[in-house]
């Protein structure tokens, strides 16, 4: 990870703001992608700040921040699949929080797995990972605060975070955040909340060149404490993820369960309708009845495999969630300076 970190002091030591505008988050990365891509924002982008809000008219549910996706073009049209109603007809927005969609049905979740989220995700990837003459994002910003939310230097890293399971399949992924305060050429450790206040209030004023040339001096000095505070964050969020991917285990043991159990309960009712029995009877020719008698042993045989397949289904659910792992990936890297200061 130090090579990484140091890699982006090299690729452009502080030269110029970059996309990056507040931590970043699932909601984020539509924007990031599609805008660099030739496509129509999703809307209200991130850049201003104000996002619309979704009411209930019958004062029942939260109001929530939503977003609307614009008239997307080719391959992007698929992503709003589903935004229609089935009822209403109307154009759902979507949102990025499990919590804000929960019990609604006038939103839609664009979960980790969303056809949106899954194209911008590879999209963003793709663009932080370019060589530098293709690259559009920039993985190194300064930018100016104001004094009053911030009356020192401060650097805050970007990384991902991803969870894999004991059979290294993904889990979970988001972009955390860690950093500190600049003070006395000593990098004095933000938490979880003054890393997000910090964020939200920068501003997209570049700082000087003699500023920008001061950081890139300090670099080697905060590099190790940087990557220290972004390994702790890791450490503390995979912890906290830890009864979450506990409860999405047994809910899918849960599930599989109830599924697998009602297939045993409606193939026994098939085997033993009325019906079935008075055909065996009467009414079929010799291949006709062989042809029944096989269905119906094949459901029986069916039936007698459903045991064993839900434990089986517990193993590998239990395998799959067993000792996950964290990978942490940087990402990016953001100064922030006091106005009185840049």
């Amino acid at each position: 990870m130090v090579r990484h970190l140091d890699q982006f002091s090299q690729q452009s030591h502080v030269s110029r703001p970059s996309p990056i505008h507040r931590p970043p988050v699932a909601s984020r990365y539509p924007n990031d992608t599609v805008n660099h891509h030739d496509r129509p924002p999703v809307d209200p982008p991130y850049a201003n700040e104000q996002a619309k809000k979704q009411f209930d008219p019958n004062g029942e549910k939260p109001t929530i921040e939503v977003f609307y996706l614009p008239q997307l073009r080719g391959s992007w049209a698929a992503c709003t699949e589903g935004l229609e109603h089935p009822y209403t007809h109307l154009i759902r927005p979507v949102v990025f929080d499990h919590e804000k969609a929960k019990g609604r049905d006038d939103v839609v979740l664009a979960h980790l797995n969303h056809r949106l989220v899954t194209m911008s995700l590879r999209l963003l990837r793709a663009e932080i990972w370019s060589p530098d003459t293709r690259r559009k994002l920039y993985r190194v910003t300064a930018r100016t605060v104001s004094t009053l939310a911030l009356d020192t230097p401060a650097v805050i890293a970007h990384a991902r975070l991803l969870i894999l399971g004991g059979d290294s399949q993904r889990l979970h992924e988001e972009l955390i955040t860690a950093g500190g305060y600049l003070r006395e050429g000593r990098l004095v450790r933000m938490n979880v909340g003054q890393v997000q206040r910090a964020l939200a209030e920068s501003q997209p004023d570049p700082v000087s060149p003699q500023m920008q040339q001061r950081l890139h001096e300090l670099w080697p000095e905060h590099r190790d404490p940087l990557m220290q505070a972004l390994e702790a964050r890791m450490k503390e969020r995979a912890t906290s993820l830890h009864n979450l991917l506990e409860e999405r285990a047994n809910k899918e043991i849960n599930d599989i369960t109830t599924i697998l159990s009602e297939l045993r309960t409606n193939i026994l009712a098939e085997l033993h309708q009325p019906e079935i029995e008075q055909l065996q009877l009467a009414g079929f020719s010799t291949t006709e009845r062989e042809q029944f008698e096989r269905n119906m042993s094949a459901l029986a045989v069916r039936v007698d495999q459903i045991d064993t397949e839900i434990e089986q289904e517990h193993a590998a659910i239990r395998k799959r969630y067993a000792n996950p792992q964290p990978r942490l990936f940087p990402v990016a890297v953001t100064y922030l300076i006091p106005e009185h200061m840049a």
